[in-house]
């Protein structure tokens, strides 16, 4: 990871991801400890703020928006009773019969 020589910018470096996606600011552990706030208000403001332990991956500090976003997309009712009562289709009256099972037809061979 590159450093700079610039005291507000030392310890922090742009990594590149595996992906597509832009690449996110990354922080060597120690200097997220001592740089708290700043972190905090860059993951709100710019996005999230990768934090490293000895050049490999660790954490990812999201803004709770970001986060609510992913945690809503993976949301999963806890169970089935909880899935049909939140279910878009309470109220609407569906037909749920099923037709006769005839069973196995013959065939020729």
């Amino acid at each position: 990871m590159p450093k700079t020589s610039n005291k507000h910018t030392q310890g922090v470096g742009v990594r590149k991801t595996r992906s597509l996606k832009p690449a996110e600011p990354s922080w060597q552990i120690q200097t997220a400890k001592a740089r708290f706030s700043e972190v905090f208000r860059r993951a709100r403001t710019e996005g999230p703020q990768l934090i490293t332990r000895q050049g490999k991956e660790g954490v990812v500090m999201i803004s709770d928006e970001q986060y609510e976003q992913l945690v809503g997309k993976s949301h999963q009712p806890k169970s089935i009773v909880q899935f049909f009562r939140e279910s878009p289709l309470v109220g609407v009256d569906l037909n749920l019969e099923r037709e006769k099972d005839e069973g196995r037809r013959e065939i020729e061979l």
